[in-house]
């Protein structure tokens, strides 16, 4: 098996994608064991000479002043994290509770944190076994850290919790058979629970699901302006050196590529005036405004991925212990909500080119059967893109604008992260269907184009996609049909992309 070293290196959203993709076996770097034991023996010689230090010495949150006995330092962070262990809802996708351990390892790596290097070990070796700690979806603020989502992914270190066991979510003593349960050490209780690490991990999961869509829907729109006829003036790069925005120019040469050698735009049933609807003529302005977003979240992610989420901070080159607030998810809330509307966008426009072919212009029939009347053909499924593209406009009204004090007021400042985080994985899910929607729209619409020779790349595509989703001659359950081009969509476009920005 391959493996992966978790180093003091800058990684990338994409590697990050690699590596919960291909579940290499993990290993520390011996910087990054040096780093982290030399944190964990500061910790404990604070603890030793009687200093004070929040979370360590003391009760948390509202109760910082609270001081604790050093007999009773490891108790309070077993009772820490048990106690915090408050997540509810359904369990969260497997690969976003793995990258919330990948991401919780790489802030343990700089040795701030007060982790002793047996405890990161043990999470390692979780990972290895894949037996991968079950989290809860619901129960975050985004703030004080991902409180409760953090604690049930430690759980499993103290023989408690749940882990994912092949398809199956087990209790972690069922799994974990006679591993013994952990005792923390001081401050590892709170260097569990504390930080962003779940809502940078769903953060993580739909920046690189949005590049995806991104790509698809070029192709897929592609597809369908040599449909509906469509100039390709709109693409045109001298058209697009009039404008900086230089991710409307990527676009518009992904739609080069995939129109290069066709002949739409040289048919009768395209207009003379070049002036196509603007979900058609509007695609790299639309397309490329998201692709800026996307640009903005990943960087916002990465820089928080690569940095260090807790508190308080350790510093033993500098015999210092530093209080602040690495635990607010904020700048992540924002980058969520901000994607939020980019992905609904792009689901926008793509249902209303799904209209536009539906609409009985350009000389393509009603709602793209023979004999419409007795059939009513495609008529139903831009419904079902209108009711997803609703829900998603819905989910746009951002969360991280809300806060509810938590903790005695103490916490009287929070991110909302979390709901940010579960309302872009849904509006993802729509945009994955509304594209594939369209896609089975353009394909259908493409039978019914008179003298339409497809690019090369169309006909790839439309050949690979009538593999799984055949033309519709007269009305079927087209549910059956829906599912099998979101899976095309999915896991098999990206094949028919390639060389695509």
């Amino acid at each position: 098996m391959a493996r992966a070293s978790i180093s003091l290196d800058r990684l990338t959203l994409a590697e990050l994608g690699t590596i919960i993709r291909d579940r290499p076996r993990l290993e520390l770097d011996p910087m990054v064991t040096a780093r982290i034991a030399q944190g964990a023996d500061y910790v404990a010689a604070q603890v030793e000479r009687g200093r004070m230090i929040y979370g360590v010495t003391t009760g948390f949150g509202a109760l910082a002043e609270r001081p604790i006995p050093i007999a009773q330092a490891s108790e309070l962070q077993r009772r820490h994290v048990i106690s915090h262990a408050c997540g509810v809802g359904p369990w969260a996708p497997e690969s976003i509770a793995r990258l919330t351990l990948l991401i919780k390892l790489l802030t343990f790596r700089s040795g701030h944190t007060g982790i002793t290097v047996e405890t990161v070990e043990r999470l390692v070796e979780l990972w290895n076994a894949d037996l991968i700690p079950a989290i809860p979806s619901q129960g975050t603020v985004g703030a004080s850290g991902d409180l409760a989502p953090l604690a049930h992914m430690a759980l499993p270190l103290l023989g408690l919790g749940h882990v994912h066991l092949g398809e199956r979510v087990v209790p972690a003593a069922e799994a974990l058979g006679g591993r013994e349960a952990r005792v923390l050490a001081p401050k590892e209780g709170l260097a569990l629970t504390n930080g962003v690490q779940f809502i940078s991990a769903i953060a993580t999961h739909c920046v690189l699901a949005g590049s995806h869509l991104a790509r698809a829907a070029d192709a897929i729109a592609a597809l369908s302006m040599q449909a509906f006829s469509a100039a390709s003036d709109l693409a045109a790069a001298r058209y697009h050196e009039t404008s900086f925005h230089l991710e409307r120019r990527t676009v518009a040469a992904n739609l080069r590529l995939m129109l290069e050698g066709g002949n739409h735009a040289a048919l009768p049933t395209a207009v003379a005036s070049k002036q196509d609807p603007y979900s058609f003529r509007c695609i790299p302005q639309v397309h490329g405004a998201v692709r800026q977003t996307l640009g903005f979240a990943t960087k916002v992610v990465e820089d928080e991925v690569n940095g260090v989420s807790d508190n308080p901070l350790f510093f033993p080159d500098d015999d210092l212990v530093l209080c602040g607030g690495n635990l607010h998810g904020e700048s992540i809330a924002m980058a969520l909500d901000f994607l939020a509307i980019a992905i609904s966008e792009l689901g926008s426009i793509s249902e209303r080119r799904t209209y536009q072919l539906l609409s009985g212009r350009r000389g393509l029939p009603d709602f793209l059967v023979p004999d419409a009347g007795l059939n009513s053909g495609l008529m139903v499924v831009q419904y079902t893109a209108a009711a997803l593209v609703n829900q998603s406009k819905v989910l746009c009204t951002p969360a991280s604008v809300d806060s509810i004090p938590t903790c005695q007021l103490q916490e009287d400042h929070v991110s909302m992260g979390g709901t940010s985080g579960l309302k872009l994985l849904t509006v993802l899910d729509n945009c994955e269907r509304i594209l594939a929607i369209e896609l089975l729209v353009a394909a259908q619409a493409t039978s019914f184009t008179p003298g339409l020779e497809l690019s090369a790349r169309g006909a790839a595509l439309l050949a690979a996609f009538r593999r799984r989703v055949p033309i519709l001659v007269e009305d079927r359950v087209l549910a059956d049909d829906l599912e099998a081009a979101r899976r095309f969509v999915r896991d098999e476009l990206y094949r028919w992309t390639e060389g695509l920005a």
